[in-house]
């Protein structure tokens, strides 16, 4: 009956700007708190447009720093281990949660993930010069995936239809804003911090060079038996039954994965499945234009 009642209690947020950037209410009711937040040298943040494989790289991370270990791994879910810095749930009770809170409380060396544009980062990330690693999706994949957890996960705003949230996507409406600004944005930043920014479809199409990167990034020396050993367990089908990893522990009674589970498909291209011939060539136009200043380069399948 718990999540019956909870199911009703729970009211789909209302979004506010900051300067220009669509956040949760209740994220910007304690902004100036996670501005002014402190980071450490030793602190490593992953960052991400949301749905762009933030998950699995929190996993290739937390695996790469445990040297392999799967037990240390298990030791709380994905959301509990790596502190989302910005994300602030008061209500229901049962489901409060303050990535602020917990990173502050949290022993380091931590590891922290935001879903912030590079813009509104707290700035003492900058100043401390923390070690982030940004992965970035092709749009149409990371649409696609956004609109699914929208509709499966109450704590965000509903997405409308298809057709509509195509249009909000376009128009950078949706939580946490444009997703051109934000990989735009990033991408341009890596030229003056110490940022590994990867691909998502690289790391779909050759996942063990990529986790080497990570590795060699966090100055992680690791056997091949090691490695193997994380592209196993940090593979979507492993993963996908880690609850763990997959989100069937928190939010019970906020994500329905009944609609969609949190881990859908981990695959690229999954777009050509979504798109009318008509919203695709639209899109590409806009596309074109709004990556024009830019030197990133994505695929948009394998």
């Amino acid at each position: 009956m718990k999540d019956l009642r909870l199911e009703e209690t729970m009211v789909r947020p209302e979004l506010l700007e900051l300067d220009g950037v669509p956040l949760p209410q209740s994220t910007a009711s304690i902004w100036d708190k996670v501005w002014k937040f402190k980071a450490k040298p030793d602190d490593v943040l992953i960052a991400t447009y949301a749905k762009a494989g933030t998950t699995w790289t929190q996993e290739i991370v937390d695996m790469v720093q445990q040297n392999g270990d799967t037990d240390k791994c298990k030791r709380e879910t994905t959301y509990k281990r790596h502190p989302f810095l910005e994300w602030f749930l008061a209500e229901p009770p049962s489901a409060r949660y303050s990535g602020l809170e917990l990173a502050e409380a949290m022993p380091s060396p931590r590891t922290i993930k935001t879903h912030l544009p590079v813009q509104l980062l707290p700035p003492s990330f900058w100043e401390q010069n923390c070690k982030i690693i940004y992965v970035a999706r092709n749009a149409k994949d990371n649409l696609v995936s956004y609109y699914h957890f929208h509709r499966m996960n109450k704590g965000l705003p509903d997405p409308g239809t298809w057709e509509e949230f195509v249009e909000k996507f376009m128009t950078g409406k949706v939580l946490w804003g444009s997703w051109y600004d934000h990989v735009k944005g990033w991408w341009k930043a890596k030229d003056k911090h110490r940022i590994l920014y990867l691909f998502y479809e690289d790391m779909k199409e050759n996942p063990k060079r990529e986790i080497q990167k990570i590795a060699k990034f966090l100055e992680k020396d690791l056997s091949q038996e090691v490695l193997n050993k994380i592209l196993h367990n940090t593979s979507f089908e492993v993963m996908k039954e880690n609850p763990m990893a997959n989100y069937t522990k928190d939010f019970q009674g906020i994500m329905d994965h009944s609609i969609s589970p949190f881990m859908r498909k981990g695959t690229v291209s999954d777009w050509k499945n979504h798109f009318t011939v008509a919203q695709n060539e639209k899109f590409d136009e806009d596309y074109k234009k709004k990556m024009s200043d830019t030197s990133l380069v994505f695929r948009m399948e394998l």
